[in-house]
């Protein structure tokens, strides 16, 4: 990481810790009086929602720096900047992914093909044996043929296990890009909830509030009736307040 990042780094921190400090006061800066009057009025209006604000960074902060550094992660994605290149990372691998089965699948199966075609062509010729509609040249060619299948199957489904390790193998981007993707998700959902809160607890008294998005959206609502169980209650608060 290069200097002026970790200044960045430093700056931020100092910034959450100074909010953190003062129960939501804002640090004072050498501006114009008038500009200092007027922060000073809109943090005393409402201290709380300067105070909020901040915990809600230092939270997105630290849960995209664990996003880009986490040493599980680290390996697979460490030349990867940001969360939409992320994205585009788990769009490629996968996309490599998919093209490995397919790839696997179509070259097993023709042998696999083979196998099933030889031992079926075998089969029958062993059941007219059986019948006696074979003489003893036919029968003698049969069990060479026999032999030789026998001796060719092994190889065969050696070459069909080396695809199918090949398919079980492409499947390996599951666990570094799911990581990814449920991270990227804990921290979006994380971030819609503190948000619809701070609405909630900033909005107008004349706006009526689902007490339920306290409790923020939920996939999986089945059996509760203390949750949201869709995002309309969440586009109606937001309609409601004029966003």
């Amino acid at each position: 990481m290069s200097t002026n990042s970790n200044n960045d780094s430093d700056d931020l921190e100092a910034l959450f810790d100074s909010i953190a400090a003062s129960g939501g006061e804002a640090p004072a800066a050498a501006v114009e009086e008038k500009s200092v009057a007027a922060a000073t009025d809109a943090q005393a209006a409402n201290p709380q929602v300067i105070n909020k604000i901040g915990h809600m960074t230092r939270a997105l902060h630290d849960s995209l720096r664990e996003l880009g550094y986490d040493k599980n992660l680290e390996k697979a994605a460490n030349a990867i900047p940001d969360a939409r290149d992320r994205l585009t990372y788990i769009a490629t691998m996968t996309q490599q992914a998919a093209e490995r089965v397919l790839n696997a699948t179509e070259a097993a199966q023709p042998v696999v093909e083979k196998i099933e075609g030889e031992a079926k062509y075998l089969s029958g010729e062993w059941q007219k044996l059986f019948d006696q509609k074979l003489d003893a040249e036919q029968f003698k060619q049969l069990a060479t043929r026999t032999h030789a299948y026998l001796v060719e199957v092994p190889k065969q489904t050696k070459t069909t296990n080396a695809y199918l390790t090949e398919i079980m193998m492409a499947q390996d981007f599951q666990d570094l890009t799911g990581q990814v993707i449920k991270k990227i998700i804990e921290v979006t959902q994380n971030m819609e909830q503190q948000l619809v809160s701070l609405l909630i607890e900033n909005a107008p008294p004349s706006v009526k509030i689902d007490s339920g998005l306290l409790n923020g959206p939920v996939i999986n609502a089945q059996g509760r009736s203390d949750v949201v169980t869709s995002q309309k209650q969440v586009d109606d608060l937001l309609d409601s307040l004029g966003f």
